[in-house]
């Protein structure tokens, strides 16, 4: 019996770790096959091209290379693919120095008793559905960046390279800039919370090695305490990227969810994947050849690449600083 019921356990346990990478393959070849009609139209323009043109419904459709569609119909998705990586390069520029100095005071710095008042609103913010904070965004912070944050950025910016992209027409509070912030504040708490678990495991006698040495509280956390964990932290920017690459609902708020828009500044409306597809949903089911809808799976499949795509380099960079450094410094 007892033999009997290890094995069982044995199978489920097996059945259970198969399930995750089953899942993922299901349905990345479901989407494949949804969006193969519309590879077969869209070709590899559809990376390169800037216009999203879904046609003209009211004549009757045509067929090219086997595939009905709309007269017109012209797909590009370019400006979504450089929005969805600004965007989320962006907050995560923002988030990763905040989310560290924040583990690091509450661990460090503040009393046991605050430090886990502060650690539990961290985690209740990183469960407040995203189209609250879009409704926020909207609202509340696009407005006033607009009216008080942006034009002081446009006019203190230096006129070179990288930061004549923070120059110009502010806009109204919707674009590239309100999305990065949004977001930003929505990955916080997933990194933060994370790094601060990372500082907590670390041996005391560690960190009490470096004050015997003569280290400050900056030297203790630059020498020992951040490369102790880097290979955490590593992981934890890649958790909050996930989150920025795929929000949906505060971005199509915030961003403006402007389609072919290949903003010039970082204050203009823009959109995203993700926030495409969202938008976009209703009108494409009103295709009647289906192209619309199929497309917004290619959409969909491409956005599930980029996701991918990004984990495995992540992954990548973790074997290789974890392999070539000792948990302090750059090894010996």
């Amino acid at each position: 019996m007892l033999l009997r019921r290890f094995f069982s356990i044995k199978a489920v346990s097996r059945v259970a770790a198969f399930l995750p990478p089953a899942a993922l393959v299901f349905a990345t070849a479901i989407l494949f096959a949804e969006a193969l009609p519309a590879i077969k139209y869209n070709g590899l323009g559809f990376l390169t091209h800037t216009q999203w043109r879904p046609g003209n419904f009211y004549v009757n459709p045509v067929t090219t290379d086997g595939v009905t569609h709309p007269v017109g119909a012209l797909y590009g998705a370019l400006p979504l693919i450089l929005g969805t990586l600004e965007s989320s390069v962006l907050a995560l520029l923002i988030a990763v120095p905040v989310s560290i100095g924040a583990a690091l005071i509450i661990v460090e710095k503040l009393p046991d008793r605050l430090s886990q008042t502060v650690g539990l609103f961290l985690e209740i913010l990183a469960g407040i559905p995203s189209v609250i904070f879009g409704l926020w965004g909207t609202l509340t912070v696009g407005p006033i960046l607009a009216r008080d944050v942006f034009p002081l950025i446009s006019q203190m910016a230096p006129n070179i390279a990288f930061f004549r992209f923070f120059k110009g027409n502010t806009g109204h509070g919707e674009g590239l800039l309100t999305s990065g912030i949004v977001l930003a504040i929505m990955v916080i708490p997933i990194i933060a919370s994370t790094s601060r678990d990372l500082l907590r495991q670390i041996p005391p006698i560690t960190k009490e090695g470096g004050t015997a040495l003569g280290f400050t509280d900056w030297e203790t956390n630059r020498w020992i305490s951040l490369p102790w964990i880097r290979t955490g932290l590593i992981g934890a920017s890649v958790l909050g990227l996930a989150r920025a690459l795929g929000e949906t609902m505060a971005v199509a708020m915030t961003s403006g969810a402007v389609l072919g828009a290949n903003p010039s500044n970082a204050f203009l409306p823009m959109t995203t994947i993700a926030a495409t597809i969202v938008s976009q949903l209703d009108s494409a089911l009103t295709d009647a050849t289906g192209l619309a809808t199929r497309t917004l799976a290619e959409a969909a499949l491409l956005l599930t690449l980029i996701a991918l795509a990004t984990n495995v380099a992540a992954r990548v960079l973790v074997r290789r600083v974890s392999s070539t450094a000792l948990p302090v410094g750059r090894g010996i």
